[in-house]
């Protein structure tokens, strides 16, 4: 089994900075990929962007340029450093992590951009 723990959420106003972070714990053998999601009030939960074990990133096309993913193996750690950012990215941020054939999620946290 595999914990993770979101921290690093608040609220902040348009065009602020927040950095997510995401620690996994527990039986840990070879993480593959680390992802952020995020679910807004109403609607679906979407991906946002991930991070492998090789280093190649993906993003959402609407924060491109805005958030960048990074992990620290050592730590097992995955951090969403999010700038520039807009009321609609307000929602509750969950981390994902994949080891084998599991999926491991965290319990969110919520970020708020308003003025």
């Amino acid at each position: 089994q595999v914990r993770l723990v979101e921290s690093g959420g608040g609220l902040v106003q348009p065009g602020g900075s927040l950095r997510l972070s995401c620690a996994a714990s527990g039986t840990i053998f070879n993480i593959y990929a680390m992802r952020w999601y995020r679910q807004a009030p109403g609607k679906e939960r979407e991906w946002v962007a991930s991070i492998l074990n090789g280093g190649s990133t993906n993003y959402l096309d609407s924060v491109k340029g805005r958030f960048t993913i990074s992990r620290d193996n050592a730590k097992n750690t995955v951090y969403l450093q999010m700038n520039s950012l807009k009321p609609e990215d307000t929602a509750i941020y969950y981390c994902n992590v994949v080891q084998g054939t599991n999926y491991y999620w965290g319990q969110g946290t919520q970020v708020t951009v308003s003025s």
